[in-house]
């Protein structure tokens, strides 16, 4: 078994846009276990879980761009979080102008 090979973090992951339904938002509060506070795009504050299959692989900070996907019922007062932005996946939405947040 060799060394893992450090590549930056822009190199790491393609640029994922949100499609139909998807919100991106900006995580505000660390609530613990695998809930966070996060202000989305539309306004509202949502209470926010981390999907299990990110749960122990991707870690998300307070500041941290995310993606949002509303449940279907309370849609308005929670969500999944899917995916989680590097910052300079971050910056580059801001550049094309995606995150108005």
């Amino acid at each position: 078994m060799g060394k893992k090979k450090v590549l930056s973090e822009d190199i790491l992951r393609k640029l994922v846009l949100p499609a139909e339904g998807d919100i991106l938002g900006i995580a505000v509060k660390m609530l613990g276990y695998d809930r966070i506070l996060v202000k989305c795009q539309d306004g509202k504050e949502r209470l926010c879980r981390i999907r299990g299959k990110m749960k122990r692989r991707v870690w998300i900070r307070e500041g941290d761009v995310v993606l949002v996907s509303p449940w279907d019922f309370q849609h308005d007062k929670r969500g999944d979080i899917f995916w989680r932005y590097t910052r300079a996946q971050a910056e580059m939405l801001r550049r094309k102008g995606k995150i108005s947040i």
